[in-house]
């Protein structure tokens, strides 16, 4: 079966846990450091917070930006669970933002604008798919707001431009992700302030970790303010390492797959949509295509695995899932449900060949000839 998504390690990925294993430290210690410094300089920063998660991160960031109860939160509803999430965590109201269109699925900013009050008091932004959004537009926007500006870069990691919007970025190593560490995440934020309260936050609010307190001989440490138990450990940060050093590569294949996609779905499923512009900056997280309107979406799924092909649909729109739609019953997002109704996402990774390509869109072109997707429209 061709995978969605696909880890690749290898021995690399061995020898550096076996290293840590071998070095009777496995905590958060000198390889998260290294991992963090490593990670933010990919991205032209200052530093950068490892944790335990993306959704850590978001949590982190929305809690030391002082975002709380009685505030509101611009968020997508094309996005996993955990952007909105993050808002009630801190007690705030999440408000969804539709996506522009199903060509450019990312939030609207007109649509933003029009769901501004004066309890809004940030917004998340998510790079779906690993495509970035327009990063000036953005920001002008927040500023004539006098909104925080929050990435969420779960999609985007070693992307450039990815972690320079705003107020503070999150971003996500899960197993599914451009480049993992089986679990984990890192925040980056050019404000030191702000570095310096996420990063205590992280671990209890404690002004000093075990490794400190070990280097410096001293067993006293304080906490300063409200914290969690957000780290990432050795383990992790030495798997991340390992892949860090070959992101660069890895992302540069992916982009190379993501256009022959595009010329062998436009050459055989013309029907078909792949979103956003080829020239479009980004990760190539993902392979979201949008089916034609009469699809019939499931039927299409099971043709493809017969081929050996695995699909996915990213997302379910949050506002439509039963938590939230309970929460907020009253939400209507038409162009999010319309893209979501449509979405298949198909396998791209770096594990795959242009002979895997061929495959997928040929199989995809089989289906919808064979008539498996079509369904009578309703009345």
């Amino acid at each position: 079966m061709l995978l969605v998504s696909e880890p690749a390690l290898g021995a690399e990925e061995k020898e550096a846990l076996a290293a840590v294993i071998d070095s009777g430290w496995i905590t958060m210690g000198d390889r998260v450091r290294d991992f963090e410094q490593t990670f933010a300089r990919m991205h032209d920063a200052e530093d950068s917070i490892a944790v335990g998660s993306c959704t850590a991160a978001l949590h982190l960031i929305l809690h030391a930006l002082g975002v709380g109860p009685g505030d509101e939160v611009l968020v997508p509803s094309l996005t996993f669970v955990a952007t909105a999430n993050a808002a009630l965590y801190v007690g705030a109201r999440p408000v969804f933002v539709d996506v522009e269109s199903t060509a450019i699925p990312l939030m609207s900013l007109d649509d933003a604008r029009a769901k501004c009050t004066s309890r809004t008091k940030a917004v998340i932004l998510m790079h779906f798919a690993g495509y970035l959004a327009d990063r000036e537009a953005w920001q002008a926007f927040a500023r004539s707001k006098n909104l925080l500006l929050i990435e969420d870069a779960a999609h985007a990691p070693g992307v450039a431009g990815a972690g320079t919007f705003g107020d503070a970025a999150a971003f996500s190593f899960y197993g599914n992700k451009n480049m993992t560490t089986a679990e984990g995440g890192a925040i980056i934020t050019r404000n030191r302030a702000l570095n310096d309260t996420i990063r205590r936050a992280r671990s209890h609010g404690m002004t000093s970790n075990t490794r400190q307190r070990l280097v410096s001989r001293s067993p006293e440490y304080d906490v300063t303010i409200l914290g969690f138990n957000y780290r990432m450990d050795e383990l992790r940060a030495a798997v991340g390492l390992a892949q860090l050093r070959k992101l660069p590569a890895w992302n540069d294949i992916r982009r190379h797959l993501s256009l022959y996609y595009r010329q062998r779905l436009a050459a055989l499923c013309p029907s078909v949509l792949v979103p956003f512009d080829a020239s479009w900056l980004s990760a190539h997280h993902l392979l979201p295509i949008v089916l034609p309107a009469a699809a019939a979406r499931q039927p299409l799924i099971e043709h493809l695995a017969k081929h050996g092909v695995q699909t996915t649909i990213h997302y379910p729109p949050v506002h439509r899932l039963t938590f939230y739609n309970d929460l907020y019953p009253d939400t209507s997002l038409p162009s999010t449900e319309e893209f979501c109704r449509r979405e298949l996402t198909l396998p791209l990774h770096p594990a795959m060949t242009p002979a895997d390509v061929d495959h997928v869109a040929n199989s995809l072109a089989l289906g919808l000839r064979a008539g498996c997707p079509m369904e009578v429209a309703q009345a």
